[in-house]
């Protein structure tokens, strides 16, 4: 099978790598001629547009930043849909606003094209071990003919309903993660304020009901202070803006959604916005003025 990948970036290009060691034939596609060039050492065939991808590819994976991205690249000039055949199928595994993903699907339905929304979660650490979640929608049976597919990436792909679905799910996870990580800093900033050693605090409360994998992959960064990306900040918001507008739309209150998005926004406006998304420890260490490293507060 010749599968088409469109957009190697931080996530899509160890995505991308995984399926040319798994056996498949690569065809990919990206603005970034060095990553190109990575997957053509690998074996990847290239080509210089959606239309050209879907020229020779049935399958085409997309794995944009945003809603525009995703429709420019799929519905714009020299898009997908100008030479995919009737019989295709685009699964786009970005991240997007899940109205948007019905109504790409619903122009690519029109010349026989169908679609999955299969978002991810995991950051790049997991899409470089292939153990990212996948949460899709779309036709069953349309997602129970790519699941292995879908499998070589991932070590979770779970079936959630409808087109647009997956990405219902994926702005619930982000509203998550966000909150978590939001949650665990304001606790870790009260620990250091009061006296007490941050990293000590972790390490007595990760075993009990507060424990999760969002505490336990943000924490040692925070402590550490390594904000390199695994998550820029950039791309959360982004998930924040558009996990607001899709409750919005059906009338229904986010409000801690809402203070995320401020704070946030507050973090962009100081810089931190390419950083990883653990910098919103950074919020609650301004307004407390400490630094939750390991350490009594002096």
């Amino acid at each position: 099978m010749k599968i088409g990948f469109i957009g190697l970036g931080i996530m899509g290009k160890p995505m991308a790598k995984n399926l040319v060691k798994a056996g498949y034939d690569l065809v990919v596609s990206d603005l970034n001629r060095d990553a190109v060039a990575e997957l053509e050492e690998m074996g990847a065939a290239s080509a210089p547009s959606g239309s050209a991808v879907a020229e020779t590819c049935h399958v085409i994976i997309t794995m944009l930043p945003n809603s525009p991205h995703v429709r420019a690249v799929v519905l714009g000039q020299g898009g997908v849909i100008e030479d995919a055949k009737a019989g295709s199928v685009v699964i786009d595994m970005s991240s997007i606003d899940p109205t948007e993903s019905r109504l790409i699907g619903g122009e690519l339905s029109k010349a026989g094209i169908d679609m999955l929304d299969a978002p991810v979660s995991g950051g790049e650490p997991k899409a470089i071990d292939g153990t990212l979640s996948v949460m899709a929608g779309g036709k069953k049976e349309l997602f129970d003919r790519y699941y292995e597919l879908l499998k070589v990436m991932a070590g979770s792909v779970v079936y959630v309903g409808p087109l647009g679905s997956g990405n219902v799910a994926k702005l619930a996870n982000q509203i998550v993660v966000a909150i978590n990580i939001a949650a665990v800093s304001e606790a870790l900033a009260f620990a250091k304020k009061a006296g007490t050693d941050p990293e000590l605090v972790y390490q007595a409360i990760r075993g009990g009901l507060a424990g999760s994998t969002v505490m336990d992959a943000k924490v040692p960064m925070m402590l550490e202070r390594n904000f390199k990306p695994g998550f820029r900040m950039e791309l959360h918001i982004k998930d924040l803006n558009n996990a607001l507008n899709a409750a919005h739309a059906i009338s229904t209150p986010v409000p801690l959604t809402g203070q995320l998005m401020e704070i946030t926004q507050g973090l962009k406006a100081d810089g931190f916005d390419k950083e990883d998304h653990s910098s919103i420890v950074k919020y609650y260490e301004k307004i407390s003025n400490v630094t939750v490293n390991p350490g009594q507060q002096d």
